[in-house]
C-alpha cells in the first residue's frame, strides 16, 4: 500500500467514526460514499470560497444561466477526476475492501432534468469551472425528478423519482438568503410626485430557499455555483385566528401548496392546474433568481445603470422568459427607476438561447393566466408589447401585415420567446443549420428587425465527463499516441488523424471497444437476463421519445430484418444488437405505443430460435446520465435519424462520436457539422434534407399512402401492426398504423425508409471490413474535439457574454 493509499485510508477510516460511529468493519458501501462526499467537501469548500471572494475582489463579471432543468448525473466521480484525485480514491476503496463502482453508485442522479437541454447545462457549468469563467446556475431543486421508468409487459409505468430520499451530499442549505416571491393579488396605481406607482396588494406569499451545490473546474482551484430554489412555507406567512379551531388544518394545506412549486420537474400541463403550476415554477426560479443577484450587486455598491457591465443574464430556452418583466419590475418598483432607463438596463442584461423550431415547443401562455398569477407583470408585457407594436408599425411599415405574428400579446396568448427576442441583446441558435433556420423561416421577421442580434453557437459536451471520466481505456489509448494535452486542448485529439490506418493503433482501440462491449453485455444479463453477443454491432438509439426523433424508423428498419430472415433463413447479417433507451411523457400516448411496440417487438424476435442470434433489442428501461455512461463507451452506430429540420443540435451524436461511434443520421442539427468534419466517407447519412421537407409542408404534396401502397418491404412491415402478430391478439399498434396513413405521417417516416435502408446497408457492408470500420472510427474520435463544451463556452464568453477567466489563489486541493 502507498503512503498516499495508506493516508486517505486512515482520514476515510476516521471520518466514518466522527460522522457514523462506524468502524471499517461495520460501514455499509453508503456510509462509506458519504464519508468519501464529507472529504472532498473539505477541500471543495476552501476553494469555493476563494473563487468566491476571488470574484468580489477582481470585480468580475459575472454570467447566471437561467434553466429549468441541470441534468447532472452523479457528481462524485466527476469532481473526483476534476480534482485529479479519481485514481487515488478507487486504489484507496480497494484496498479497504471496497467496490469502487458500488460505492460510487450509492449516489442517485440528481432528479433536475430530463433530456438535452439540461444535460447541456450541466456540461456547460462544467466548462466555465473548467476555462475558470465566472458563470453559475441557477434552477430548481425539484424533490421529484422527471419520473422512475418502469416496464412492466412492455408498457412504461411511471413512478415518484424520489431522488431526494437520501441526503443529498453536495448541497449546502442557504437558509439566511431565502427570498420572497409573490403570486396573484392585486395591484393598485397611485400618482405620487408627479410619477405613476404600482402597489401590489392580497398576494400570496412563498418563500425561495436556495440550496448551492459547487462546481469544480478541472485541475484548477475554481469552484462555481449552481443555485437551486426549493419553494418552501413559514408560519410568519400564515395568518392564523385564534377564533378557529382548524387553523392548523388550513395550514397544512397552504403549507401543501406552496410546496408543490419546486415539488416535480415538468408537472403534467394537460390540464388548468398542472398550468398553473408549471408557469408558477417559471416565475418563481426567474424571481428568486433576479432577486438574489441584484441584491449581491447592490452590496458592492455598483450603480445599477452599470448592471450590464457587471452581470448577463442566459435565459435557457423559453421556460425562464419571464425574467425580461421581472428584471423590469424590479428595477422600476423595487429601484424606483423610469421605464427608459430599466428597458436600457434589461435589453442589455439579458441574453436568449433558442433550443427549438417546433411551434409547440415554442411556449404560449394564456393571457388571462398571466394576468391573474402576475398582475404587475402583466402590464408590464402588455406594454412591452404596445410600445414594440408601435416601433414596427413605424420603423418597418413593410411588416405591418406581420405585426399580429411578431406581437408578444396576440389572440389572448402571450407569446414566451417573442418575449425573449424583444427583451434581449442577444438571440442564438444551438447549431449552424437550426440557426439558419431560426434567420430564414421560423423567426423571420424578427431576425429582419434585429439582424445583429441573432449568432450561432453549436452545442458541445464536457470531454471531461464523456470520454476521460466514461472511456478511461481509451483516454488512455488517446494519451499514448498523442500526449496528455487534449485533455486540456480538446481541439488537439485531430492529432489522432494520421494514426487512422495506423494498424496497431487500430488494434489497440478495437480492444478498448470489445472490453466495453462486454461490460455493457455483462450488465445486460445481469438486469434483464438478455444474453447478448459482445461481438456483434452494439446499434444505440438513445435520447427522449419522441415523434421527430424516429424511433419508429429504427424499428421498421428492425422489423424489416425480422422479416427478411423469416423469408430466407439462409440470409447472412451481421449479428447486431439494437439497444433503445428513452423515456416517453407521462401524457404522450403515441410515445407510450412506440415504447410498448419496441418492447413486443423484441420479446418475439429476442426469443425466435434462428432469429435471435442474428438481432437482439434492449429496451434498457429509465434511462439517465449514469445509463448512458454505460451505454455510450460500447457503441458501434450512433442513431441520428430525427426528421430534418426538428432536431435544433443534439449532443448525445457528439458523446458517441467521442466514443468512436459512426454516426447513421439524417442531415439534421449538429449531424450536418459532423459530416463537415470527417468527411461524407465517415458518416452514413441519409433522408430529406431540411429543405426538401419544408417543400412538402408548404406545397402538401406528400402522401403517405403511396409510400405504403407501393413499398412492398414497408407494408410488409406496417401490416405486423394490425394483424396481431406483436400484440398476441390483440390489435393495440393500430394508432400507430393509422396514425401514419390517416394523418399523412407528419414526420416522414415512411419518405425516408428506402433511404434508411440503404444507409443501414452500408453500414453492414463497412463493418465487415474492420480495418475501414475502425479508420473511420478513429476519423470521428480525431475531430470530435470541435464539440467540446469548452469550445462552444469559449464562443459564448467571448461573442455574448464578454467574460474573462479569473485566476483562482494557489489553494492546494488536498
Amino acid at each position: 500500500m502507498s503512503k498516499t493509499v495508506y493516508n486517505l485510508s486512515q482520514v476515510l477510516k476516521e471520518k466514518l467514526t466522527s460522522s457514523y460511529g462506524k468502524s471499517l468493519e461495520d460501514a455499509t458501501t453508503k456510509e462509506m460514499f458519504q464519508s468519501i462526499c464529507l472529504t472532498m467537501k473539505e477541500s471543495i469548500h476552501a476553494n469555493w470560497q476563494m473563487t468566491q471572494q476571488t470574484y468580489i475582489e477582481k470585480e468580475s463579471k459575472q454570467v447566471y444561466y437561467f434553466s429549468m432543468e441541470f441534468l447532472l448525473g452523479r457528481l462524485v466521480e466527476s469532481n473526483l477526476l476534476n480534482m485529479g484525485m479519481l485514481n487515488l480514491y478507487k486504489e484507496t476503496l480497494t484496498a479497504l475492501g471496497f467496490d469502487p463502482e458500488e460505492v460510487f453508485r450509492e449516489e442517485h442522479d440528481a432528479g433536475l432534468g430530463n433530456g438535452g437541454l439540461g444535460r447541456l447545462a450541466a456540461c456547460f457549468l462544467d466548462s466555465l469551472a473548467s476555462l475558470q469563467l465566472p458563470g453559475h446556475g441557477m434552477g430548481i431543486r425539484y424533490k421529484y425528478g422527471l419520473f422512475q421508468q418502469k416496464v412492466v409487459n412492455g408498457y412504461q409505468v411511471e413512478l415518484p423519482d424520489n431522488w431526494l430520499k437520501d441526503e443529498y451530499m453536495w448541497e449546502t442549505k442557504r437558509g439566511d438568503k431565502a427570498i420572497e416571491v409573490r403570486f396573484g393579488g392585486t395591484v393598485e396605481t397611485t400618482v405620487e410626485n408627479g410619477h405613476l406607482q404600482f402597489h401590489h396588494h392580497d398576494y400570496e406569499r412563498v418563500l425561495a430557499v436556495p440550496y448551492d451545490v459547487p462546481i469544480v473546474g478541472f485541475n484548477n482551484n475554481t469552484v462555481n455555483t449552481l443555485r437551486l430554489w426549493s419553494a418552501e412555507s413559514t408560519t410568519n406567512h400564515f395568518h392564523f385566528h385564534s377564533s378557529r379551531g382548524h387553523d392548523y388544518y388550513h395550514y397544512l394545506d397552504y403549507k401543501r401548496s406552496i410546496e408543490k412549486i419546486s415539488e416535480f420537474l415538468y408537472p403534467d400541463d394537460s390540464y388548468y392546474e398542472g398550468k398553473i403550476l408549471r408557469l408558477k415554477q417559471q416565475y418563481f426560479l426567474v424571481s428568486a433568481g433576479l432577486q438574489s443577484i441584484l441584491h449581491r450587486y447592490k452590496k458592492r455598491n455598483n450603480p445599477l445603470e452599470q448592471l450590464s457591465n457587471h452581470v448577463v443574464i442566459q435565459i435557457n430556452d423559453t421556460h425562464p422568459s419571464l425574467v425580461v418583466p421581472e428584471l423590469m419590475r424590479l428595477l422600476m418598483d423595487e429601484e424606483k427607476l423610469g421605464w427608459d432607463e430599466a428597458w436600457s438596463i434589461t435589453q442589455k442584461t439579458v441574453a436568449y438561447t433558442n433550443h427549438t423550431t417546433l411551434s409547440e415547443a415554442l411556449e404560449k401562455w394564456p393571457e388571462e393566466m398571466i394576468k391573474t398569477l402576475f398582475p404587475r407583470l402583466y402590464l408590464i408585457i402588455h406594454e412591452i408589447n404596445e410600445r414594440f407594436c408601435k416601433m414596427l408599425w413605424y420603423d418597418y411599415p413593410e411588416l405591418r401585415e406581420k405585426i399580429p405574428e411578431m406581437a408578444i400579446l396576440s389572440y389572448e396568448q402571450v407569446h414566451m420567446s417573442h418575449l425573449s427576442m424583444v427583451g434581449s441583446f442577444s438571440i442564438n441558435g444551438v447549431a449552424k443549420l437550426h440557426t439558419n433556420i431560426l434567420k430564414d423561416r421560423v423567426m423571420k421577421p424578427f431576425y429582419t428587425v434585429f439582424p445583429e442580434r441573432f449568432n450561432n453557437k453549436t452545442n458541445g459536451i464536457t470531454h471531461r465527463r464523456w470520454l476521460l471520466n466514461v472511456n478511461p481505456e481509451l483516454t488512455n489509448v488517446i494519451s499514448q499516441a498523442i500526449g496528455t494535452d487534449w485533455i486540456h486542448t480538446p481541439g488537439q485529439l485531430t492529432r489522432l488523424i494520421p494514426f487512422a490506418n495506423d494498424a496497431a493503433f487500430q488494434e489497440s482501440i478495437a480492444k478498448v471497444k470489445h472490453e466495453n462491449k462486454v461490460k455493457l453485455a455483462n450488465f445486460i444479463k445481469k438486469q434483464y437476463n438478455v444474453t447478448v453477443d459482445d461481438q456483434s454491432i452494439v446499434d444505440v438509439h438513445i435520447k427522449r421519445l419522441h415523434g421527430y426523433k424516429r424511433q419508429l424508423l429504427n424499428l421498421f428498419h428492425i422489423i424489416h430484418l425480422y422479416n427478411r430472415c423469416l423469408e430466407d433463413p439462409s440470409v447472412e447479417l451481421i449479428p447486431r444488437t439494437f439497444i433503445f433507451g428513452a423515456k416517453a411523457a407521462p401524457g404522450y400516448s403515441f410515445a407510450k405505443q412506440v415504447i410498448k411496440l419496441i418492447n413486443a417487438v423484441a420479446a418475439k424476435v429476442n426469443t425466435h430460435p434462428e432469429i435471435s442470434s442474428k438481432i437482439k433489442i434492449v429496451f434498457l428501461e429509465n434511462y439517465s446520465v449514469s445509463l448512458a455512461e454505460r451505454i455510450i463507451p460500447a457503441a458501434d452506430l450512433s442513431e441520428q435519424i430525427s426528421t430534418a429540420s426538428k432536431e435544433a443540435s443534439g449532443t448525445g451524436n457528439m458523446k458517441l462520436m467521442m466514443n468512436g461511434a459512426l454516426t447513421i443520421g439524417t442531415l439534421d442539427g449538429a449531424n450536418v457539422e459532423i459530416g463537415e468534419l470527417v468527411g461524407e466517407d465517415n458518416i452514413f447519412t441519409f433522408g430529406l434534407t431540411s429543405e426538401e421537407v419544408f417543400n412538402y409542408q408548404r406545397e402538401g404534396e406528400y402522401r403517405a399512402r403511396d409510400y405504403y401502397n407501393n413499398d412492398r418491404r414497408l407494408r410488409n412491415v406496417m401490416d405486423l401492426l394490425v394483424n396481431q402478430h406483436f400484440s398476441g391478439g390483440d390489435v393495440e399498434f393500430k394508432d400507430i398504423f393509422y396514425s401514419l396513413l390517416y394523418n399523412n405521417d407528419e414526420y416522414f417516416v415512411l419518405k425516408d425508409f428506402d433511404s434508411y435502408i440503404h444507409a443501414q446497408n452500408r453500414v453492414q457492408e463497412t463493418y465487415q471490413n474492420q480495418t475501414d470500420w475502425l479508420s473511420k472510427s478513429i476519423v470521428n474520435i480525431a475531430q470530435s474535439g470541435m464539440f467540446s463544451s469548452d469550445r462552444t463556452i469559449q464562443e459564448y464568453a467571448k461573442d455574448i457574454w464578454k467574460i474573462k477567466p479569473s485566476t483562482i489563489g494557489n489553494l492546494i486541493i488536498k
